[in-house]
């Protein structure tokens, strides 16, 4: 059920005046296709803009219940989750981003594979960085049915490697940290113990 809120039509039609306002030919050889092509890219890139947290949610709810109905504190960690985003300030790339995503399990256990899902997901919009971590924790908590999740993200920046202040070697590192892991100090203690911090 894709909604495709994506306009392509107008995405390139913005393309093509974006190169005639840097002095360039849309119509000449090299450029000819490049605004579908980059409306094609921007519907690919930013496909998380077509859904709610909630329906990201829904979509990569899909879980395993055995062994796991009692209350319990193990830590399920999927670490170094490679993903891009965009920032939202520039339109600039957020690129070799890490992300780790920890939560309890309440009951049930999200497919693994399902987590690094949620996580390209919510990063597939214009965003900053805490909101990507923001985002996923709240998705995680939708998908999972715990309150007791981590999100974890180191990213360079190229609004700041490339353009402005040009400081290539500089990353940034954000968490969000819900329900256990914000509030039990053990419980964040054995968390970053497995997390080899």
């Amino acid at each position: 059920m894709v909604k495709d809120k994506i306009d392509y039509a107008a995405i390139e039609e913005h393309i093509r005046g974006i190169l005639t306002a840097l002095g360039d030919d849309p119509d000449r050889e090299g450029l000819k296709e490049t605004p579908g092509r980059v409306a094609k890219m921007y519907g690919e890139v930013f496909d998380g803009m077509n859904y709610t947290n909630e329906e990201i949610a829904h979509m990569f709810d899909k879980s395993f219940e055995d062994g796991f109905t009692e209350k319990r504190n193990d830590i399920v960690v999927v670490k170094d989750i490679e993903a891009f985003s965009y920032c939202e300030h520039h339109m600039a790339l957020m690129y070799d981003m890490k992300i780790t995503v920890a939560y309890i399990p309440n009951g049930k256990v999200l497919g693994l594979s399902k987590i690094a899902r949620i996580a390209d997901m919510a990063a597939k919009r214009l965003q900053l960085q805490e909101r990507i971590g923001a985002d996923i924790a709240e998705i995680m908590q939708l998908a999972s049915g715990s309150q007791d999740v981590a999100v974890f993200i180191e990213a360079n920046h190229s609004c700041m490697t490339a353009r402005g202040i040009k400081k290539t070697s500089a990353k940034t590192v954000s968490s969000t940290l819900c329900g256990k892991f914000e509030t039990d100090t053990a419980i964040q203690n054995r968390l970053f113990m497995q997390m080899g911090r």
